[in-house]
């Protein structure tokens, strides 16, 4: 029996849709042994155009969908208390969900932070662009944060899900150098800035267009996909578990994440 794949996205622009496509084509190539039993939208049809683009690709896909507008469900409890309401919506997704018992449930751009009941109810992995010892933070947070401390390397990391945001035990990652080759010249040019202008101004004036934050971002995102892909397939393999936020890889208990460096590097020499 296929590995069964649950998948939470609000499916609010491109990338979303992106995500979608790239797994759904590894598990009809064959790569990844595994189906996605459903996918689930906080967004209702009608609702905006690129959640409506988005279920239209699900529905070529012909994948099973549930749909239920987190903007409509008690709107006034969500104004007056915001955890009680999270609890509640949680709680109505998982009764919509019943039919299905995934094995493992991917945030793909899902645009809510979960609930310790739904958390509980399934395991939930998501994407962080940096590797375990962190930064932690939005994408641009990590960037301008690996600038200021002069960072040799950074990376992407696969996280269980849990109700604390980006706090959840690493799973998977890869690393990346940002120094030699294309990086030195622009850490030079950084520091000529520098000496004329702080970080912070630097970030005001460039923002992502600063050449080396821009770099580094390319890097990452280059590895965001293959680092999704090949997670997916370690657990669809039986090399990769989760028991009581406990990661074990091939048999064995880690006490960090499984390093996929090396393969996430082949893959993107075979691309």
């Amino acid at each position: 029996m296929a590995y069964k794949l649950g998948w939470f996205s609000s499916g609010r622009d491109e990338a979303a849709r992106e995500l979608l496509t790239v797994v759904h084509h590894a598990i009809e190539d064959g790569f990844i042994d595994a189906e996605i039993e459903f996918v689930f939208s906080n967004r209702d049809p009608g609702q905006d155009p690129e959640s409506d683009s988005f279920f239209e690709l699900v529905k070529r896909y012909g994948l099973p969908f549930v749909t239920y507008s987190s903007k409509k469900h008690k709107p006034d409890l969500r104004k007056g208390a915001m955890e009680e309401w999270r609890l509640d919506y949680d709680r109505a997704v998982i009764k919509g969900l019943l039919p299905f018992s995934p094995d493992l449930c991917i945030l793909a751009g899902y645009m809510l932070i979960t609930g310790p009941e739904l958390c509980r109810r399934y395991t939930m992995i998501n994407l962080h662009p940096a590797e375990p010892t962190g930064p932690t933070g939005t994408w641009q947070e990590v960037i301008w944060e690996l600038l200021a401390k002069k960072a040799h390397r950074t990376g992407v990391m696969m996280h269980l899900v849990t109700p604390e945001l980006d706090r959840g035990p690493p799973i998977t990652f890869c690393t990346f150098p940002i120094r030699g080759e294309k990086f030195d010249s622009l850490w030079e040019d950084l520091e000529e800035k520098s000496k004329s202008s702080s970080l912070a101004q630097i970030a005001q004036n460039e923002g992502e267009d600063e050449p080396l934050f821009a770099e580094i971002r390319k890097e990452g995102v280059k590895r965001e996909l293959p680092l999704i892909i090949q997670t997916i397939k370690e657990f669809a393999e039986g090399r990769v578990k989760v028991e009581d936020e406990n990661i074990f890889a091939e048999g064995k208990e880690l006490p960090g994440a499984y390093d996929l460096t090396q393969k996430i590097e082949e893959l993107l020499l075979n691309e």
